[in-house]
């Protein structure tokens, strides 16, 4: 499998096998990312296209490292418009479910105020983060970024469904408890 810097370059160059080697080397992951936001296959598919072409557009001038984590941001907001375009008022989705999960723990934009505040938000939950032990920010991570179910975080990490889902409990409290220490209300 080609590396990164290797496809960067055929991106650069202008050259359709860069999309290729893009696809191989991260189209599943692409494809899951979308299809659990969306829930539809048809969509996720339309998004990881409409992802790559992005990419294309983007690179160059861009060069994106790591190029993974690139990617999936890209899928990730495709997919969260397309999402809120056609489902919004729909919980069909693991997506739905994962971000329910997290509502009582975080305040709301609901203000204003709310919504300029939600970059020192962001912040304070990376700071949060990087407190995490290694293997409960996977953990994190998965869940509310990637949006897996329990029983895949499980698979990839060995750990027992149930004490996925405890420790996501624990987490989200600590994370109150952070937030709320921080002047943040929820």
């Amino acid at each position: 499998m080609i590396d990164d810097k290797s496809i960067i370059e055929l991106l650069f160059d202008r050259s359709e096998k860069g999309l290729a080697e893009l696809d191989v080397k991260y189209g599943k992951l692409c494809h899951k990312l979308s299809r659990n936001i969306l829930n539809n296959r048809q969509d996720a598919e339309e998004c990881v296209n409409d992802a790559y072409l992005g990419v294309w557009n983007a690179i160059p001038p861009a060069k994106p490292n790591p190029l993974r984590a690139y990617v999936c941001k890209v899928v990730r907001n495709i997919s969260l418009k397309l999402y809120y375009k056609n489902e919004a008022e729909k919980r069909n989705s693991v997506y739905d479910i994962a971000i329910q999960e997290l509502e009582d723990y975080l305040p709301a934009p609901n203000t204003v105020e709310g919504e300029i505040e939600t970059r020192e938000l962001a912040h304070i939950i990376e700071n949060f983060l990087d407190t995490l032990s290694d293997e409960n920010f996977v953990i994190f991570l998965r869940r509310y970024w990637f949006s897996d179910t329990y029983a895949e975080i499980s698979e990839r990490t060995g750990i027992p469904e149930k004490s996925i889902s405890m420790r996501l409990v624990r987490i989200r409290k600590q994370m109150k408890q952070y937030l709320i220490e921080r002047e943040v209300y929820v």
